[in-house]
């Protein structure tokens, strides 16, 4: 296939060696970006190209974190070429074999996939925090202040957003000393961003947005997946894994809900905002899961003023569908 190609893409790859190669794009998901697989003419070797195109994406968070990961022995793609101006990045093909689709035709590796991504991340939170930006109080805000902003009005209701905000202040207030000097988040950690790679390694995609923040939050984005169905009993043995690695202190449990309530909400703004905005509907039967653990996280003591906001605010008929019934 060759049709719809990114303009340049041509002459961007015969200047990295990859001259006469054949290109077959890839789908696509939530992003501006698209994704080719590049097949040397010789059909001995293949590359990925991302084709980010500016000034909807920027390619450089992704290949400043990509470089700290690969420096700091964590797999991530090693980078062939790249052109910042035209989008385009150049990288180590990691194949098809998604975790998640590993695991819905071969679910008893589940638990063995699972501890391995667990045991990336104790590695990741050994190390010091890379240099990327915190993640504060604002952007805890600003992400799920999508909920209200474009959920609430697709369901059709009005709720109290000063309200929703000064009890997330409440809630999220405790983690922000235990989050200090932080570790590094790479913030959509989970079953389909994770690779099976041949040599039985798993590689790290999609990181472009990793901030310093709390190393409960890889947890929640990985063992309360908005699109993979991980159990309780699943999540809490992942929990044990790690606790029995790092010492996590008194609060974590408290942490991982606040910040399990805090991801739900934002995905569940996203998934509409994916529906209303950009045209995606399937985003749309992912909300139930999300809103599902979101409950769960609501039910933790640490989430009181956030869960009595919901109580006020979301009628009993949306909760019972799970934020369901969209569209």
């Amino acid at each position: 296939m060759t049709t719809n190609l990114p303009e340049g893409i041509n002459s961007f790859l015969a200047g990295a060696g990859w001259g006469g190669s054949v290109i077959e794009p890839l789908p696509g998901d939530a992003s501006f970006r698209r994704y080719f697989r590049i097949r040397a003419s010789d059909g001995g070797r293949s590359a990925m190209l991302m084709d980010a195109p500016p000034p909807e994406e920027d390619t450089r968070p992704f290949l400043h974190v990509g470089q700290w990961l690969l420096a700091n022995g964590l797999r991530a793609p090693e980078i062939y070429a790249e052109d910042g101006a035209r989008g385009f990045v150049l990288m180590e093909d990691f194949g098809d074999t998604r975790m998640r689709d590993h695991l819905d035709i071969a679910p008893q590796d589940e638990l063995a996939a699972y501890r391995t991504a667990i045991d990336a991340l104790v590695a990741l939170h050994g190390l010091p925090a890379g240099p990327f930006e915190p993640y504060d109080m604002a952007v805890y805000q600003r992400e799920v202040n999508l909920l209200p902003e474009w959920f609430c009005p697709a369901a059709g209701i009005t709720v109290d957003a000063a309200g929703y905000t000064a009890a997330w202040d409440e809630a999220l207030a405790p983690l922000l000393a235990r989050q200090q000097p932080g570790v590094t988040v790479l913030r959509d950690y989970h079953a389909e961003n994770i690779m099976l790679l041949p040599d039985g390694e798993q590689g790290l995609i999609d990181y472009q947005d990793a901030l310093v923040g709390h190393p409960a939050y890889d947890l929640v984005s990985l063992l309360q997946d908005a699109r993979r169905d991980v159990s309780p009993q699943l999540e809490r043995a992942m929990l044990d894994h790690y606790a029995a690695r790092i010492d996590a202190g008194p609060d974590f449990a408290a942490d991982y809900a606040r910040l399990g309530a805090q991801r739900n909400a934002k995905i569940v703004g996203i998934f509409a905002r994916l529906w209303k905005r950009d045209g995606k509907p399937r985003y749309l039967a992912m909300i139930p899961r999300v809103w599902e653990a979101m409950e769960r996280d609501l039910a933790h003591p640490a989430l009181a003023p956030v869960a009595a906001w919901f109580d006020a605010n979301i009628p009993a008929a949306i909760r019972e569908r799970r934020g369901g019934g969209l569209g």
